[in-house]
């Protein structure tokens, strides 16, 4: 692998060793697959996808009866 990039297989060793030193700190957790706490709250989310959903809805369903929009569902 070393001679396609043209690098001492020596440097390919120590990168290695470096990144597996450092990768439980890569996934920003403790270990690999370990879950964190989100950032921003689920049901946050959900009430923000459902508030977002309705306007669609409205929009949508108002451009229609005004001739303004084809909706295709």
């Amino acid at each position: 692998m070393a001679h396609l990039f043209d690098v001492h297989p020596n440097q390919i060793a120590t990168w290695k060793a470096q990144f597996l030193e450092g990768a439980a700190g890569v996934s920003g957790g403790d270990a690999w697959g370990a879950e964190s706490a989100p950032a921003v709250g689920l049901k946050a989310l959900h009430a923000k996808i459902e508030k977002l959903r309705l306007k669609k809805d409205f929009l949508s369903g108002a451009l229609s009866r005004a001739g303004l929009f084809n909706a295709k569902r």
